[in-house]
């Protein structure tokens, strides 16, 4: 998939940061952070871009992928103030404290083009599904909320799997029934997400397939035009 970028490169003290977004937004994408439940609404053009997202991400161990999904139309379904997302590996040592001052630099961002490799993308997530069960398997999301951010850190592996599930709601969500009049469809969860101690709800984030308004404009790939948008014959000559 080819991405287009913004990129945005600056030091703090000793330390050089490097942050991408998408140059274009995610438009009719949008994210309510968990509580226990957190609701990944997304079109096709949305969820499609964030499997391309995901997919950067888990091969990019140095660089902070920032997902601005606060500037999108505002949701009409589901409960909770909207967030932002960012991913980053869990070795590059970004703590949610130091975002607000990082997003405050950025500014003046340069374009980048980039293209991911979904076959390598594959072969990760099959590499996470060949270890999940063993005895020690600590290959998971970590997160947390702060200044209207759900953070999401992880490895090449774990990114890689859920960049999967994004795939399949993107490819998956437009069959679905009930989506042509608007209706919200879940498509599947962020897998693998770190639960807080001492049971409870568990903690989930849904993904979930929604076509923006007016519906009218939304057709389920396959079917034929309606009678509305189909073409006028000409009018045979007299």
């Amino acid at each position: 998939m080819r991405l287009r970028l913004r990129e945005f490169r600056f030091r703090t003290g000793p330390y050089e940061y490097r942050v991408v977004q998408p140059w274009r937004p995610l438009r009719h994408t949008s994210l309510r952070a968990p509580d226990p439940i957190g609701w990944l609404l997304g079109d096709h053009d949305g969820l499609n871009r964030l499997a391309g997202l995901f997919s950067f991400a888990a091969h990019s161990r140095h660089t902070i992928v920032h997902l601005p999904l606060r500037d999108g139309v505002p949701p009409d379904e589901g409960v909770g103030d909207t967030v932002d997302l960012v991913l980053a590996h869990h070795t590059l040592g970004l703590r949610p404290s130091q975002w607000p001052d990082l997003r405050g630099r950025l500014r003046h961002g340069t374009p980048l083009t980039v293209r991911t490799d979904e076959a390598r993308t594959a072969r990760a997530a099959a590499a996470w599904h060949a270890r999940v069960g063993r005895t020690g398997f600590r290959d998971v999301l970590r997160h947390a909320t702060h200044a209207r951010t759900f953070f999401l850190f992880g490895s090449r592996d774990v990114f890689a799997e859920t960049a999967g599930w994004f795939a399949h709601a993107a490819g998956h969500g437009p069959y679905q029934k009930g989506v042509a009049k608007g209706r919200m469809t879940m498509m599947g969860e962020i897998p693998a997400l770190v639960q807080p101690p001492g049971g409870g709800h568990p903690l989930d984030v849904l993904i979930c397939f929604k076509p923006y308004p007016p519906y009218a404009h939304f057709r389920r790939p396959g079917e034929p035009l309606g009678r509305a948008t189909r073409p006028r014959r000409p009018t045979a000559a007299p």
